[in-house]
């Protein structure tokens, strides 16, 4: 008798009713075949007695094991904890982050975008710079799985997000219920979609409480120095109102505001509290230390390269995460 023919991806193909596509995905370890279909075609595999010869398989195709990932502005802690987890999660499972900084800048955003798409990502998780939208996109294969993130984009993305509204509203009603009236939201642009909601939040609070008219907003950088800088002016121009309560955008503005307090020898969590937003690292090791929102950004990040993995032709991914108080020192009975 004649040798055996050896077996092809073709035979484990027809032998499971799927298509050779779809074997080639199994035996690349690949996480878009589900489960019960990878059971059977490495079942398949075992009976037939296939044996797959990686390294002529990439002679054959060179497959991509990155994961682009763009980011608005790494200056922010937020940003830069967000990307750990992304590259933590991506490590363990063999793949590499290929990083970009937009800096805010739409304009930037486009070049890198257009540079990073040339190396032929397997996925690309999107942090947009302010102001995107659909059509500053159009350098994406909408056949490549792209996952937005933070900041929702006109069209049909998938999106990874925060409920800031629900956020905000607890940060203030935290203040409230120390004894806080005159309570003030600091920090953020205010056509930023997360600024926005946020400072919607904080409204619904004041209004619920019969507080609305001691309700103001002051916009600066998402910074601490602009949360430094929007306080010290506050403080010189509402010498004779001074609030007692501070919301802020974000814990950088938050840290800011702490340090403009402490210049004026008002000490926070005693004669003025400030509540944050995100608890990052620092937030934690700040003193006094601070008030915040907790979001994980690192768990994000992780949670973020996970969904890249999930994304199908067919459907929308849209996750909102839910926030929760950390109460530290840095706020007080009023």
């Amino acid at each position: 008798m004649g040798a055996a023919l050896p077996v092809k991806v073709a035979d484990i193909a027809k032998a499971c009713g799927v298509s050779p596509a779809t074997v080639s995905l199994v035996l690349k370890g690949s996480p878009l075949v589900n489960a019960k279909t990878r059971e059977k075609v490495e079942a398949e595999i075992k009976r037939s007695g296939y044996v797959y010869n990686r390294a002529a398989a990439n002679l054959r195709k060179q497959v991509s094991t990155v994961v682009a990932l763009i980011i608005n502005d790494l200056a922010n802690p937020f940003f830069a904890e967000f990307a750990s987890g992304v590259d933590n999660y991506l490590a363990q499972r063999g793949f590499v982050t290929l990083l970009g900084h937009s800096g805010e800048s739409v304009e930037r955003q486009a070049q890198v975008l257009n540079s990073l798409v040339q190396h032929s990502p397997v996925g690309i998780i999107l942090s947009p710079a302010e102001h995107t939208e659909a059509e500053d996109l159009t350098m994406l294969n909408r056949n490549l799985p792209v996952l937005v993130f933070n900041r929702e984009v006109p069209g049909s993305w998938n999106f990874l997000g925060l409920d800031n509204q629900t956020g905000a509203e607890k940060a203030c009603q935290h203040l409230l219920h120390l004894g806080h009236q005159q309570i003030v939201f600091v920090g953020g642009h205010a056509d930023s979609p997360s600024c926005s909601q946020r400072r919607a939040g904080y409204a619904r609070a004041m209004q619920l409480a019969g507080k609305k008219e001691y309700q103001r907003f002051f916009e600066s950088a998402p910074t601490k120095r602009g949360g430094f800088e929007c306080a010290s002016q506050i403080l010189e121009h509402l010498a004779d109102q001074t609030p007692s309560g501070f919301v802020c955008y974000n814990d950088a503005v938050a840290l800011g505001v702490c340090q403009a307090l402490a210049n004026k020898r008002i000490r926070v969590g005693w004669q003025a509290s400030v509540v944050g937003f995100d608890d990052i690292q620092e937030a934690g090791d700040h003193f006094p230390p601070l008030t915040t929102m907790t979001t994980s950004p690192k768990a994000l990040g992780e949670r973020a390269a996970e969904m890249i993995f999930k994304i199908r032709p067919d459907t929308v991914l849209h996750e909102i995460v839910p926030v929760e108080l950390m109460i530290r020192q840095s706020t007080g009975p009023k």
